[in-house]
């Protein structure tokens, strides 16, 4: 060996016999020491396969008052800046009786009610507040269609439930979770729903909207039969459609595909549209325009750590895009998982549930990121239109500063998890290859195995703009030890144009974008100055890693080289 190679490292030398064989080299090392031999991911901008639609840009949550309140406000119109397109919104208890108070799992708007008589009486002043807050902003509801009004239920009492965290889970279904007492009179309240829609919003507003039946009906949100919740969705559709003929209307939204009960309900469903006889019209079939399901993970604490379970959400994503793609006539309409995240209960704080104490940090990042990226390839694979995935996430008003609830933000300021969907909202155009290399993971695996090995899942999503490409990393495992060093990765893309490109480097860690980790900081603050709340929501907001950099491309090559550190994210941005 010469003096000279005994002074450079194997890395250097690899960069140089790289260079030498024309393609650049750029590196964008962070300040830990990697570990093991460089993860491989090989990026081909010449394979398009398929658009890279934004569907994340889905939310939803328990709680429709928090809409209009000041940090749902707030957290809305982050939401739809993220977003280059219109952002959709799903919350419950759109029809639920009340005076609007707003309490975890629970909100009202008194959109119906009966005078002594038993005459109808429609108040549609809290529904429009929520809408008005989401049109405002650009935003399309999700319209979901529930629950039970009061004076409808076949159960009125107890209605008004007063759930806590900790409390049983079934506490909360109460009367607004049974059918009507008489379906022509919900019909009714539905088509003058949607017969006012109209009337604030416009016509071609409201055809942009997404019409939906219930939530969950195949477990305690339905407290009637399968063939009784179909009977409901026929007078709903049929209300829904006699009031806008080209309104779009689907369902069921069912939950956990992968357990035999819950495929079987969605089938059910599936054939009752397409050949079952209408409760309305005597005939065969009912409109449907658009598919939902949904799909959760399981997380556990396994030796005193929390340990996600992706793979999990994945099969019941699978297995919902496996029964719609068994029904030819429907293959090609819309899908939206309707709720799709790491577990079930968003107002579940990790107080009372330790296996939820990933969702203040860069866990919940990194999962998100590998989770949408693998909600694309499965799709692809079945051949079914995704169009939207909601993450079942928002806000809760007046709580504890991080208190461990499923959120984007909490108090006005943004958790980590949320930069990922300001990541995805620069990624544009068509979706790309990416190769295998010597990654440890692809989708089928993380979709069978879930991520338990040695080894994490370093992987890549990419995307090919008109002016631009980019590139997310993750480095993903289910178990949360974030004492591992970082990996290095190394990114060898093809088809680019050559000349000077700028890469601006974004990035989501333990010292980036991470809002908690300067909470934690600080002393953990219940009640922080307004200097240090406005340092937070600084930290809140997606960070560049380095300072943007020119990259000379040369025969539509390049390499870039990054540290990345456990349960983090890198987007590589790629302007020509």
């Amino acid at each position: 060996m010469s003096r000279l190679q005994s002074k450079m490292s194997i890395p250097v030398i690899r960069r140089l016999i790289l260079c030498l064989l024309g393609c650049c080299c750029y590196s964008l090392l962070n300040a830990q020491s990697p570990i093991g031999e460089p993860v491989s991911i090989k990026v081909n901008f010449n394979r398009e396969i398929g658009p890279m639609k934004p569907v994340w840009a889905f939310w939803g949550y328990d709680e429709p008052n928090y809409t209009y309140m000041k940090d749902g406000r707030k957290l809305l119109s982050e939401i739809a800046s993220l977003s280059p397109v219109p952002v959709y919104v799903r919350a419950h208890s759109m029809l639920v009786t009340g005076d609007g108070t707003n309490a975890l799992k629970w909100g009202s708007t008194n959109a119906f009610t009966e005078d002594q008589n038993g005459n109808p009486v429609y108040d549609w002043k809290i529904i429009d507040k929520i809408f008005d807050t989401y049109v405002e902003r650009g935003m399309k509801p999700i319209a979901q269609i529930g629950f039970m009004p009061q004076a409808m239920s076949v159960k009125p009492e107890p209605y008004r439930h007063y759930w806590k965290p900790g409390a049983k889970y079934d506490e909360i279904f109460t009367g607004w979770a049974y059918p009507p007492k008489d379906y022509r009179k919900w019909a009714e309240l539905v088509y003058q729903w949607v017969r006012h829609s109209v009337d604030r919003y416009g016509k071609k507003e409201v055809e942009s909207w997404y019409w939906e039946l219930w939530n969950e009906p195949n477990i305690g949100y339905w407290r009637g039969t399968m063939e009784e919740y179909f009977k409901l969705y026929d007078y709903t559709a049929d209300a829904v459609r006699r009031a806008l003929p080209t309104a779009r209307i689907g369902g069921p939204e069912t939950t956990g595909p992968g357990s035999e009960g819950a495929a079987k309900f969605l089938t059910a469903f599936l054939d009752h549209v397409t050949k079952g006889k209408n409760f309305v019209s005597g005939r065969t079939g009912a409109p449907l325009d658009l598919i939902t399901f949904h799909a959760k993970g399981s997380p556990k604490m396994a030796n005193g750590m929390v340990q996600m379970n992706l793979g999990t959400q994945l099969r019941d994503i699978s297995r919902g895009f496996e029964i719609v793609a068994s029904y030819p006539s429907l293959k090609k309409l819309p899908v939206i998982i309707g709720e799709s995240d790491p577990e079930g209960c968003a107002a579940c704080s990790e107080t009372d549930y330790p296996q939820n104490a990933y969702r203040n940090g860069t866990m919940y990042a990194s999962y998100t990121a590998a989770a949408f990226a693998r909600k694309y390839e499965l799709a692809d694979h079945y051949g079914v239109n995704l169009t939207g995935a909601v993450t079942w996430g928002f806000e809760f008003e007046n709580q504890p500063w991080f208190a461990g609830f499923r959120d984007m933000a909490t108090n006005g300021v943004d958790k980590p998890v949320l930069n990922v969907f300001r990541m995805y909202g620069m990624m544009s155009g068509n979706r790309v290859l990416v190769n295998q290399g010597n990654l440890a993971y692809n989708y089928l695996q993380v979709r069978d195995e879930s991520v338990r090995g040695d080894k994490p899942d370093i992987n890549a999503i990419a995307a090919k703009g008109k002016n631009s490409s980019t590139v997310m990393i993750w480095n993903y495992h289910d178990n949360n030890d974030l004492n591992i060093p970082a990996s290095q990765v190394e990114i060898s893309m093809e088809g680019l144009p050559d000349g000077k490109i700028l890469v601006n480097h974004y990035r989501i860690d333990q010292s980036h974008s991470n809002s908690y980790t300067l909470w934690k900081g600080m002393g953990s603050p219940q009640k922080p100055t307004s200097g240090q709340i406005e340092e937070l929501e600084k930290a809140g907001q997606l960070q560049l890693f380095t300072s943007p950099q020119w990259l000379k491309i040369e025969n539509g090559k390049a390499l870039i080289r990054i540290d990345l550190p456990r349960q983090g994210v890198s987007l590589l941005q790629l302007i020509y």
